[in-house]
């Protein structure tokens, strides 16, 4: 078991036992739990090895482009313009971060390409592979025997298929992660407002499902703390509310002070990831209550944001 402490309010840091405390059911006592990885989407081998001096950090090389420009169509969302060959840049700089590659989707009538694909991430050093736009348990499968065990698979759930399907592929051999991705994910099941998701309970039976079997599980995007529809300081509550162990640092986040769409006093990266990891370690001290009041209180922003684009969405 974890061996409980007393009234240390501090992150335990170092490059191999990343670790925040927890309040548990016993008054005044704590148990320490992993910190939550921040994923940072780039292809910069500068940006990486700025990222990859902080704790904590997994540096994402997104390869998706089949089918995605169609399918956010009219949608502020990102669209990578990264090459496999990146993979290898950002992987030589790196000293203690992983990097995740994510791939184009599996098609179960081509796995030729999907084969090509994994084999040339592989070659350039890639640590896991994210599959996303499965809608089936076969998609999943099909995708862990190509990869057959070189590298932990991280399924990207974001079709109402997979939601739906999440007990009959949960447990496929090679599987490290669930992670659930609440842009397509609201979008697939007609929701207005990208955490709807939350609200509706669907992320807590991910988190609980992917738990049972020893899975790790992050989800969704964050904001700088006090920026955000969704204030990053109450998304994170969530996360450490529900054991996530991931979750990816927004487009605005990485933003540097100046750039075109940014305050110039913004304050600098390294800078806003501490003040997420301060507010990271006040969450993670709440007592039950006070999780629950936040909770309620998010879930309430939450509800008022959807029903605003849904007045909005009527309006138009």
């Amino acid at each position: 078991g974890t061996k409980l402490v007393k009234n240390p309010p501090r992150l335990l840091i170092n490059a191999a036992n990343t670790a925040t405390l927890q309040s548990c059911s016993a008054p005044g006592k704590y148990h320490l739990v992993p910190m939550i990885e921040l994923l940072t989407l780039t292809h910069s081998p500068e940006f990486a090895a700025r990222c990859d001096q902080l704790p904590g950090m997994r540096l994402f090389v997104d390869l998706e482009r089949n089918g995605k420009a169609e399918r956010q169509q009219g949608r502020n969302t990102f669209i990578s313009s990264h090459t496999v060959t990146d993979v290898g840049h950002v992987k030589a700089v790196l000293k203690q971060a992983k990097v995740m590659v994510r791939v184009n989707p599996i098609d179960l009538a081509n796995l030729a390409a999907c084969n090509a694909e994994v084999n040339a991430v592989l070659a350039q050093g890639a640590d896991m592979l994210m599959l996303p736009m499965f809608s089936t348990p076969a998609e999943l499968q099909a995708f862990a025997a190509l990869v057959a065990g070189r590298v932990p698979v991280v399924a990207l759930l974001e079709t109402a298929g997979a939601l739906a399907s999440l007990d009959d592929w949960i447990g496929i051999h090679g599987l490290q992660e669930v992670f659930v991705g609440l842009n397509d994910l609201h979008v697939s099941l007609g929701c207005q407002f990208m955490f709807e998701p939350l609200l509706l309970g669907h992320v807590d039976r991910v988190a609980a499902a992917a738990k049972a079997h020893g899975l790790r599980f992050g989800f969704g995007g964050i904001a700088r703390v006090d920026e955000g529809l969704l204030p990053g300081r109450d998304v994170l509550a969530e996360h450490v509310r529900l054991g996530s162990r991931a979750v990816i640092l927004s487009r605005s986040f990485n933003q540097a002070a100046g750039q075109s769409g940014s305050d110039a006093a913004r304050a600098p990266f390294e800078q806003a990831v501490g003040q997420l990891r301060a507010a990271e370690r006040a969450l993670a001290l709440r007592t039950p209550q006070q999780i629950l009041d936040d909770q309620a209180r998010t879930f309430a922003q939450i509800s008022k944001l959807s029903d605003s684009f849904q007045t909005a969405k009527a309006a138009a």
